[in-house]
């Protein structure tokens, strides 16, 4: 194993021991049950009438994120239509091993924001610079003074004197509403801040309704059938505020002069839940598909806390749910599982299969709950994809996948992207016109391959 490839923390991540795997994987699996998920809605129901509470929604507002801004323009709609109690607060930015690239990830939710807005009829500026810190510190002073019956709109005209860079408008908002002193503004912060973690998350830009996170306006449409359910849609029947896009590439044929390239990886469930959709819209659409492989991001010395865990494995639950999918049986692949699979990809590849067993791979650990770390395992993975397990033996052992994986992570990383699965959208000149992470931004990227392949024609 390369000296290389342990620096970059990878096969060096010392694996669970088969208990502490089992126990992990039923954890996970019970976190992905609907029956959990019904059973715990209807005990939170029964509490809030029992207490006499309204339906409170706390939403968590984080001034240098690009999500945040697009999340707040919906505020005041969703006040409006849903018979709610609304609480705005603002914080803090992720934290210590929540938050291990808190640069990257403020720097894609700017440009990402900017991609996305329009489909959500909402508004955010693309291509330009980052607000200075002076700003956002001025942006915080105003909301941490102004009443929660200001925040809705107020949160929206600072955002976008802030992102539009519109320093007088900034300036106005100021004189006109006054501004916390910046003692209060970090008590504000810290209020904000401490409601979060005690409820049990890290980020900007979410929505907390009676133990379940919404995050952004990407997941808004599952707290409003939420209320719906409950009887609290003034509007029952009408489109949601913010209705999950739909993944297309309708009209699209033969655009084989577009590249696609896939990073995902073997240890993540939403790239569990949508390999196989993303090789079926690039087999429709007629692209040129560049698998692109990495190691998980645990394996790669990312750290992963338990509150990130447990929000992963239930929001990529509900995901698979919206979508119709197998899923939620689990039993973790990671370490040794994952390298050995990794190991027969580039022979796999050699037999026109490659693609084949990495879904194989990934539905037996995340949908069948079949133990991988061992040869009875990666025996049904690897003939379930259509290989044979005699040849396949032979290989397990090889390292060729080693700086394969590594060329694909440090591509990744030039392209701004960290986390998985990521794309990257590539015109027939070899100029690239998207790179996005995430599997709730598919419809991006065939909104993209749609928009490359018109222009084309």
């Amino acid at each position: 194993m390369s000296q290389q490839f342990k620096d970059q923390g990878g096969p060096a991540t010392m694996d669970p021991s088969p208990l502490m795997r089992l126990l992990t994987s039923k954890l996970a699996s019970y976190l992905n049950s609907e029956k959990k998920l019904i059973k715990a809605r209807a005990a939170a129901e029964k509490a809030r009438k029992k207490a006499g509470r309204p339906h409170v929604i706390d939403y968590f507002h984080q001034v240098e994120d690009g999500y945040s801004h697009l999340a707040c323009q919906v505020l005041a709609k969703l006040a409006e239509r849903y018979d709610i109690e609304l609480r705005c607060h603002i914080v803090r930015g992720p934290e210590g091993k929540n938050a291990p690239d808190a640069d990257l990830l403020l720097k894609l939710s700017q440009y990402d924001a900017a991609r996305i807005a329009d489909e959500y009829g909402l508004s955010f500026p693309a291509g330009s610079k980052a607000p200075s810190s002076d700003m956002f510190n001025l942006a915080n002073a105003l909301l941490a003074l102004a009443p929660q019956r200001q925040l809705p709109t107020l949160m929206v005209a600072v955002g976008h004197a802030v992102w539009f860079g519109d320093d007088a408008a900034l300036t106005a908002l100021a004189d006109e509403h006054g501004c916390a002193s910046s003692v209060e503004t970090q008590h504000r912060l810290d209020e904000g801040t401490a409601l979060r973690q005690t409820l049990k998350h890290y980020s900007g830009a979410m929505f907390h309704y009676e133990g379940e996170w919404y995050w952004g306006v990407d997941r808004l449409h599952y707290l409003e059938a939420r209320l719906g359910d409950l009887g609290a849609d003034r509007q029952a029947g009408e489109p949601y505020i913010a209705e999950c896009p739909e993944v297309s590439v309708e009209g699209v044929v033969e655009a084989s002069d577009i590249t696609l390239e896939f990073f995902p990886s073997l240890r993540s469930p939403y790239t569990s839940i949508v390999f196989d959709e993303t090789l079926e819209l690039a087999k429709k659409a007629g692209v040129n598909l560049v698998m692109r492989p990495v190691l998980p991001m645990v394996m790669r010395g990312v750290p992963a806390t338990r509150e990130k865990g447990m929000y992963i494995f239930s929001d990529a639950a509900r995901e698979a749910r919206r979508r119709g999918i197998t899923y939620g049986k689990m039993y973790d692949p990671i370490g040794d599982p994952v390298r050995r699979c990794y190991a027969l990809y580039p022979w796999a590849v050699s037999q026109g299969r490659g693609n084949e067993l990495l879904s194989s791979f990934l539905k037996h650990a995340f949908a069948l709950g079949i133990n991988t770390n061992g040869d009875r395992g990666l025996k049904r993975v690897v003939e379930a994809a259509g290989l044979s397990w005699i040849e396949a033996k032979s290989h397990i052992v090889e390292t060729e996948w080693e700086p394969l994986l590594e060329t694909n992570r440090v591509s990744m990383y030039e392209g701004g992207l960290w986390g998985v699965p990521s794309y990257r959208v590539i015109d027939a000149k070899g100029q690239t016109h998207l790179e996005i992470w995430g599997q709730d931004r598919l419809w991006l990227v065939a909104r993209e391959i749609r928009r490359l392949h018109s222009q084309a024609g």
